[in-house]
């Protein structure tokens, strides 16, 4: 049995012109301690499928379990981190990260909730900036931020719905280098969101496309043949790299030629290397 199980999974939306299919039976094992990339174009369904997995909202058919638990709503064993950084802005970095302590451990006393608070801002390298609010720190160090609250949970599963895709080229990728080496010291399961295919392989053991919607579904498994650290300067030189790019892109583009949209207006591209 999967850590994380979904089994024909699908969600629609009431809109003007009727009913829409977001996603259409999705079916998807993530084995516990792996991390897993979800790659598909801008407006595919990718953040309704975290949403779905993170019990924010029910899928209209299938089902989703984690640990062998139907996902019947939100919980702690479940930590996200979104694409904005939903930070309290009166709070500073310390107040938003204890006040995610505060919540998910209750029993610890006050010195060991700070204890835990200290310890997180270190690991996402942010204890000189722990007295900052919000306004005070720039778009890389709010996203250390939310990625430290959703640790906070200590959660069984860490769900990135593209949590570096507002940053500039620079940012984010000292921070994908940064939760590269967290998910190695910590080995939590992670299930990844993203439109960028560098970013997927440089980060995931295994990387799913998901088709252009309507009825989004995912694609076949990719494995990433290539050890743990990565060095996004070595990628281009490994043929593993290589492989795994042209098979995502290969199959995204076919999808896309498959699906009649020459009335509907375009989508944001993928986001491949040259």
């Amino acid at each position: 049995m999967a850590f994380l199980e979904l089994r024909g999974v699908g969600k629609s939306y009431w809109t003007p012109r009727g009913w829409y299919s977001v996603l259409d039976n999705l079916n998807l094992d993530v084995e516990a301690g792996e991390f897993v990339c979800i790659v598909g174009y801008s407006g595919s369904g990718k953040t309704t499928l975290v949403s779905l997995i993170a019990g924010l909202m029910q899928p209209d058919c299938g089902e989703i379990r984690l640990g062998g638990e139907l996902v019947r709503g939100p919980g702690p064993d479940r930590g996200i981190v979104f694409q904005n950084y939903s930070l309290l802005a009166w709070m500073s970095v310390f107040e938003n990260v204890y006040l995610a302590v505060d919540a998910v451990s209750p029993q610890l006393s006050a010195a060991q909730k700070r204890e835990r608070t200290d310890h997180l801002i270190a690991t996402v390298n942010l204890s000189a900036a722990a007295h900052k609010r919000p306004h005070e720190l720039s778009g890389g160090m709010r996203q250390r931020v939310a990625v430290a609250r959703g640790l906070a949970m200590n959660p069984q599963l860490l769900l990135l719905d593209e949590p570096f895709s507002a940053l500039d080229a620079l940012t984010r990728a000292t921070l994908q280098t940064e939760l590269a080496r967290l998910w190695m010291e910590e080995r939590k399961t992670v299930v990844m969101i993203t439109n960028d295919v560098e970013e997927a392989i440089l980060l995931a053991d295994r990387i799913y496309p998901l088709t252009p919607g309507p009825a989004a579904h995912l694609g076949p498994e990719i494995v990433v043949d290539l050890p743990h650290p990565r060095s996004s300067r070595a990628l281009n030189l490994q043929p593993g790299y290589h492989h795994a790019r042209r098979d995502i892109v290969e199959f995204l583009a076919s999808q896309r030629r498959a699906t009649n949209r020459s009335a509907a207006p375009e989508t944001p591209a993928l986001a491949v290397a040259s």
